[in-house]
């Protein structure tokens, strides 16, 4: 029967996994709950061997606990993987690779690869279910100011809703629930169709008045709170929710990590998420939610291919 490991800091945290093989079995009873299933074939019957490796028996080959997920093929020792989860889950602003390195003693290449992986943990099945009753749609726009830029690199026509130097974010929030989408624009054909995706047809869709929510109208009963006149709530609507979570979001952007590419922003997107979606959960709760989605594979050359 699965344990869940209490521990309230990460001194506590060293102490309950004070050796790899803890931190193994730990892993094996999250990932297995005693029941150890092939990475290979899922029927197949599975034989123990020594040095905490398996075999399959329909298939031959051999795995760990680590196979097939974002903890294979890497040198690091899994506690310093652990602490690193806890760090950046309970940094609320996130931490950046030169500070991870630090912490757990490697370097900065390894911290930058290893903070990728546990974002793409953190892409939660149980964040991506669609969303219904009164959802609130914002998007924002991450990427520095142009008055802000020296002379030589400002971008010319880049105001307003221009995304020359910026990059939109489509955000959608529901009782406390966010989910963040990187679009390439803020136009009706690009918002609508991700909205349609995870908002269920008939629900309270609430939005600022940018024209593209209009043809939202028919599938959704659409509430515009209308910015440009002053109004920031009509009747019980709002979306101080979404834009409360904006605030957030880029105060860790741009005061921890300061820059951020278009390519990798989904995964930023996804860290933040996942810690404002688990901000009422303790610790422990939150570590081991982590660590039920760890079986996927992001590959260095795939992170940094284009």
């Amino acid at each position: 029967m699965l344990q869940i490991t209490e521990f309230k800091s990460i001194i506590d945290l060293v102490k309950k996994f004070p050796t790899e093989q803890s931190c193994i079995d730990h892993l094996e009873a999250i990932r297995w709950n005693g029941v150890v299933i092939s990475p290979f074939d899922e029927i197949s019957k599975v034989y123990k061997c020594a040095g905490n490796k398996y075999k399959c028996k329909n298939t031959g080959k051999y795995f760990n606990v680590r196979t097939g997920t974002i903890f294979e093929d890497t040198k690091i020792g899994l506690q310093k993987w652990f602490m690193g989860i806890y760090l950046v889950n309970n940094h609320k602003k996130g931490i950046s690779s030169h500070q991870l390195a630090r912490d757990i003693e490697v370097t900065q290449k390894s911290a930058w690869f290893m903070l990728h992986r546990i974002r793409y943990a953190f892409d939660h099945e149980n964040f991506k279910k669609t969303m219904g009753d009164v959802v609130e749609a914002d998007e924002t726009f991450v990427g520095g100011k142009n008055k802000n830029r020296h002379a030589d690199k400002k971008v010319a026509n880049s105001q307003g809703r221009s995304f020359k130097d910026k990059t939109p974010v489509l955000g959608l929030m529901q009782n406390g629930h966010v989910n963040c989408t990187v679009i390439p624009n803020t136009q009706a054909e690009t918002i609508k169709p991700v909205i349609e995706r995870m908002v269920k047809e008939g629900a309270i869709l609430v939005t600022d008045d940018w024209d593209a929510y209009r043809a939202l109208c028919p599938k959704y009963n659409h509430v515009i709170v209308d910015h440009q006149k002053g109004e920031y709530v009509r009747g019980a609507f709002h979306t101080n929710s979404i834009e409360g979570f904006w605030s957030i979001f880029k105060r860790g952007v741009y005061g921890i990590y300061h820059q951020v590419s278009r390519k990798h922003l989904h995964r930023y997107c996804v860290e933040f998420s996942y810690r404002y979606n688990t901000r009422t959960v303790n610790d422990p709760q939150r570590f081991n939610l982590c660590l039920t989605s760890i079986d996927k594979r992001l590959k260095y050359n795939d992170l940094i291919g284009k």
